[in-house]
């Protein structure tokens, strides 16, 4: 999600609310490539914070104390990029004005929250031509860090099968391995290529290259058959050409 390879990005939390410093926290320590360098109850300690340490992305409350986050914004020279969290939506038209990278509004779920990361830190696609035959597209990486067994493990995403969903856990299976980690399907399919990879069912993500078969309501992957559900069956076939 940085914009540098391999890059952590340096988050900085600025909330009035213990709790909702404590939710942001929660979220930032869940995806690999962000890491929660400081967090402040108001916008005068988050100056001091800038001054001193490298931020790249500020998750900022918009009513605080003594500096309201709108105000904040508009007194830095170079801000980093910036996503606002805020209770108010009557705040989202001078949020927008101030060119930030989204508008979180609370309760901040976590699924909205990987969107606004992945819009402040989108894959670098690039599309090149092919001996002017045709378009190839290019990847950013190939490879995924999931957090398993209390490590960060790295997951080749040539090697994934497809990955199912399981209560609060999530089951990658690749060529040679199943993995599990403790996170949402979603924020798992947030991290993938949309071209590569496919939603056939709220339980069920596929590797498109891996599909051997299927039918309406089927998907063969090697000797393991997974359910289509009705929300995706429209999408996934149309991508398969049927």
């Amino acid at each position: 999600m940085p914009d540098s390879e391999n890059k952590v990005a340096n988050c900085l939390v600025v909330d009035d609310e213990p709790m909702a410093r404590d939710v942001l926290r929660r979220y930032i320590e869940k995806i690999p490539t962000l890491k929660l360098a400081d967090e402040c109850s108001n916008a005068i300690d988050a100056l001091v914070v800038l001054q001193n340490t490298n931020i790249d992305l500020i998750f900022l409350d918009i009513r605080m104390p003594e500096l309201l986050g709108t105000d904040f914004v508009k007194a830095l020279h170079h801000p980093p990029k910036i996503i606002f969290t805020t209770a108010f939506k009557e705040y989202a038209l001078e949020g927008y004005e101030l060119d930030v990278i989204d508008y979180l509004l609370k309760p901040v779920r976590f699924e909205r929250f990987l969107k606004a990361v992945n819009k402040a830190f989108p894959k670098k696609d690039e599309v090149v031509q092919n001996n002017g035959v045709g378009n190839e597209r290019k990847t950013g990486t190939d490879f995924i860090y999931l957090r398993v067994d209390r490590k960060l493990v790295k997951i080749i995403l040539s090697d994934i099968l497809y990955i199912e969903s399981a209560r609060d856990y999530v089951k990658v299976f690749t060529t040679d391995k199943c993995f599990i980690t403790r996170q949402t399907i979603s924020s798992v399919e947030a991290m993938l290529s949309g071209n590569e990879f496919v939603r056939i069912h709220r339980s069920y993500i596929v590797a498109v290259n891996k599909v051997k078969s299927l039918t309406n309501e089927l998907v063969e992957i090697g000797a393991t058959e997974l359910p289509i559900g009705k929300l995706y069956k429209n999408n996934f076939l149309k991508l398969q050409g049927g």
